[in-house]
């Protein structure tokens, strides 16, 4: 019976081994290659963790089909939903939200945040310091998490989480999103998009 039980443990252990190796494998070194939304104007950051595969290949935030976060950024703003790249910039600053990512660099598998390890992060004072921020929003908890581990101890800034706009939380419908991301129109004083300061 001894025998039989270390012949699995090692049979165990060499399976952990073989699955490590193979997720180490599967990783990749990754930068963020495009920059951040913002001008002296904006006043809410809307911070994400790092760029999916698919943000990677179209070179801009959120550019994943089943991503929400444009239609409930144009949903608070009483907007139409944009399509283009510039199109996006053009809505953002024209509503005084700034966004980012928290990481510059990572190893990550595909778009997996849970397996980004090897963190650079971001200098966000780099937005900070030329802007009035009043508030940092995260897209979504882990956002959050990497902020509060990586960020905030150089920018002294709070976040507030929200609920993710990933095709993942498919628990939250699209009016859903909309409600619970109001928070971000409350830095504005206003109740909804009819009342959405822009001046």
């Amino acid at each position: 019976m001894k025998a039989e039980k270390k012949e699995s443990q090692k049979t165990n252990s060499q399976e952990d081994e073989k699955q490590k190796a193979d997720n180490q494998s599967r990783y990749t070194h990754v930068s963020h290659t495009f920059q951040p939304v913002f001008n002296e104007e904006s006043r809410v950051l809307i911070l994400g963790t790092f760029p999916s595969v698919k943000s990677r290949e179209g070179m801009f935030y959120y550019h994943h089909p089943q991503n929400r976060f444009w239609k409930v950024v144009a949903g608070l703003c009483g907007e139409e939903t944009p399509r283009t790249i510039d199109e996006k910039k053009q809505m953002l600053l024209r509503n005084r939200i700034a966004i980012w990512d928290v990481i510059a660099s990572c190893d990550i598998i595909g778009s997996s945040d849970s397996s980004i390890k090897n963190v650079t992060p971001a200098d966000l004072n780099r937005v900070l310091s030329r802007t009035d921020i009043r508030e940092i929003f995260g897209n979504g908890q882990k956002a959050c998490a990497l902020y509060r581990k990586y960020c905030q101890k150089d920018t002294g800034r709070e976040i507030t989480a929200l609920p993710s706009t990933s095709p993942a939380n498919a628990a939250c419908s699209l009016e859903q999103l909309i409600e619970r991301w109001k928070p971000v129109l409350q830095v504005f004083h206003v109740e909804g998009p009819d009342e959405y300061f822009t001046g």
